[in-house]
């Protein structure tokens, strides 16, 4: 599902993109088989306003972009873990184009390594132990943006080993391909705007800070 029409005015922030998720989202309020995860950091606090809009249990995905060691802004893969599950994913053209530049199997290991070592951290800071069912629910999986998508594919991964009913991605905004590519993984896609000239998450929201550990662990359950 997907909104496209003109130029739309930007998000005010998170909380204006997720009031604007729910409302694509209303078949989903009020159900007890529902289950809205909160990509950290970026995701949860939009998952937060869209749980609450919904009235359905929240909690956070930790997942890790593992970024190009000169250029870590480019993803080259991501991993993601929830309910004692991990799963990792790598971008193939991307991981291509390293090796054709001679970039080490050794240096590409160092970056999974730590960004390991990461998630752990933030699922230890985060979580204190707690696992939100997911088997037999619906998990809508919330992020504040797509780029290449695989932080996201590495999340779809992580849950479907805790066997859900169904699998619903619900995002503001990303470009085309990527939900095309999202779709095949998921049982459904809900993007509100799928840019063609489409650069960067942030250019969709006239404010979009740096989500902290405080702010996520203000907005999950206690």
């Amino acid at each position: 599902m997907g909104l496209l029409s003109g130029t739309p005015s930007p998000f005010v922030d998170r909380s204006d993109a997720a009031h604007q998720l729910a409302a694509e989202l209303a078949d989903y309020r009020g159900r007890d088989d529902v289950v809205v995860l909160g990509l950290a950091r970026g995701g949860v606090p939009v998952a937060a306003v869209l749980a609450k809009e919904l009235a359905v249990d929240l909690d956070a995905l930790i997942v890790r972009k593992l970024g190009i060691p000169d250029q870590p802004e480019v993803a080259f893969g991501a991993l993601a873990a929830h309910g004692g599950h991990t799963a990792v994913v790598m971008v193939d053209h991307i991981v291509a184009e390293l090796r054709r530049r001679n970039y080490s199997e050794q240096r590409l290991q160092a970056v999974q390594a730590a960004e390991g070592a990461e998630l752990q951290r933030r699922q230890e800071a985060y979580l204190h132990g707690r696992t939100t069912e997911v088997g037999g629910r619906t998990a809508i999986l919330c992020d504040d943006g797509l780029a290449t998508g695989a932080t996201m594919k590495a999340a779809i991964k992580a849950v479907r080993q805790s066997k859900p009913r169904a699998i619903v991605v619900a995002v503001p905004v990303g470009p085309p391909q990527t939900c095309a590519e999202l779709e095949k993984l998921a049982d459904a896609v809900v993007c509100l705007r799928q840019p063609r000239g489409f650069r960067a998450v942030g250019e969709a929201y006239r404010h979009f800070n740096q989500v902290s550990d405080d702010e996520v662990l203000a907005a999950l359950p206690r």
